[in-house]
């Protein structure tokens, strides 16, 4: 039976949106939450799936911290799109990757998986 590991993690970031006309258009900036499920279909002789002070560093790497993401991303950096360019990076390291779910604030966010 496969277990799902669930690591959540916190950063900030600013970002504009493009093509997007209403109060959210211009530079501004969140705290922003990522979760990302990675299934393990057999634990370690220690009872683990994946080590999460592992995937916390690796996402250390990745994540946009203190950053504006549309200076970094060649996308418009909306949750959704944010949500599948993290998937593609996350899955490169850690192929049994089940979804990324990204809240741009508490009340809304978007999740990225393949069928």
């Amino acid at each position: 039976m496969p277990y799902i590991v669930r690591v959540r993690k916190e950063f900030q970031a600013a970002h504009f949106l493009t093509d997007y006309h209403g109060k959210p258009e211009p530079l501004h900036g969140h705290t922003w939450e990522v979760e990302i499920f990675i299934r393990a279909d057999k634990l370690d002789k220690g009872g683990m799936g994946f080590d999460f002070i592992e995937i916390d560093k690796f996402l250390d790497e990745i994540l946009p911290n203190y950053k504006c993401m549309n200076d970094i991303y060649d996308f418009s950096p909306s949750a959704e799109n944010v949500a599948k360019y993290l998937y593609d990076k996350i899955k490169e390291r850690y192929p049994s990757l089940q979804k990324v779910v990204v809240w741009e604030t508490k009340h809304g966010g978007a999740e990225y998986y393949e069928e």
